[in-house]
């Protein structure tokens, strides 16, 4: 259920009823040979799938996170920290206004973890308000479905190709990539990040059958589900 399908009226009488709703958080940067929006595709699309049947609203995704490793990589936009978590923290403020109580924020970009911290200094200004932080692809039963397929997978590698975040007309290359040494990798400026890397992909195969992508999705999915229906106080 996706609040641009609402208008003003159907959220106020919505919220009345039910005061759980949703907050997709992603990113905008490279992918290696994948879309620069995956994060935000994905994060985006299984709250979306998630809520199936429970009409429970999605609000639009924040497609800008915190990546300041990939700034060298055109296309690629990160905020601040101190900006993301305005951003975050001023939408759960316009949720609450809005009748909203239970609060999941899906979440789709490791690099915007710390922004987590916002939320729960944000949650002791606002008493009475419960928010969820999910990191859907790492999230226990997802995450255990990917390694069990091929535990060689990372950032913009396989496991982040699915077929809506894939380019039409750009063929993947067949070779499994060394996994990055991220020991090496995180002391170093973004320039000197960009020229160990390469291409993007931090190591394993760059794509897998769909039938094996479409059931870690369906685990997702009901992973998502359960956090966002289920267990609040």
């Amino acid at each position: 259920m996706r609040l641009a399908d609402m208008n003003w009226m159907q959220v106020e009488a919505h919220a009345r009823r039910d005061d759980r709703a949703v907050l997709p958080v992603g990113s905008t940067e490279q992918h290696a040979h994948l879309s620069l929006c995956v994060d935000a595709i994905l994060a985006e699309k299984v709250a979306l799938d998630a809520v199936e049947g429970l009409s429970i609203p999605v609000f639009p995704v924040i497609n800008y996170g915190l990546t300041p490793s990939f700034i060298d990589y055109p296309g690629t936009v990160s905020l601040k920290l101190s900006t993301l978590c305005a951003i975050i923290t001023d939408v759960l403020d316009g949720m609450v206004r809005s009748g909203f109580r239970k609060i999941t924020i899906v979440n789709g970009h490791g690099g915007n973890s710390p922004a987590h911290g916002a939320v729960l200094e944000w949650l002791d200004r606002n008493r009475g308000i419960q928010v969820k932080w999910h990191n859907w692809w790492s999230a226990p039963k997802t995450l255990a479905h990917v390694q069990s397929i091929d535990p060689v997978a990372s950032h913009a590698s396989w496991m982040e190709n699915f077929p809506w975040t894939r380019l039409g007309n750009i063929a993947m290359p067949h070779t499994q990539k060394p996994m990055l040494d991220l020991a090496r990798f995180q002391p170093l400026d973004p320039g000197a990040k960009k020229e160990l890397l390469g291409d993007g992909n931090y190591g394993g195969f760059y794509q897998r059958p769909d039938e094996e992508m479409l059931a870690i999705w369906q685990t997702a999915i009901a992973e998502t589900r359960a956090v966002i229906a289920e267990g609040w106080a």
